[in-house]
């Protein structure tokens, strides 16, 4: 039996990134997060809503859950993915976004 390897990212969570996936995941179940460096956080939510979506009306999906966060933590949200699963399971002008959230390059910080 293989057991599946877990991305390199899961390891990368905090208190604080946890506190960004339950905020989020009450709007949109399937959201994760972790801090990149100390100035950082991505975060990338996929939802069926965002399909067909511009990133300005994806954004305004997003902004209140953003807005409920302390001015700290919104401002280290630096990187925040809107994807549809269609947008997931295709290459198009987002993967290279979704491949660096997956497998985060080094972080010069």
């Amino acid at each position: 039996m293989s057991q599946s390897i877990k991305p390199a990212w899961e390891g990368m969570r905090t208190e604080q990134t946890r506190d960004v996936e339950n905020l989020f995941r009450k709007t949109f179940p399937q959201t994760d997060a972790y801090r990149y460096n100390s100035a950082s956080i991505r975060v990338r939510v996929i939802d069926d809503r965002f399909e067909g979506k511009s990133d300005d009306e994806r954004e305004a999906m997003v902004q209140p859950i953003l807005d409920q966060f302390p001015p700290r933590t919104r401002e280290d949200i630096i990187n925040l993915l809107t994807l549809s699963p269609s947008e997931v399971t295709r290459f198009n002008r987002k993967t290279l976004l979704n491949d660096e959230f997956d497998d985060p390059s080094p972080s010069r910080l």
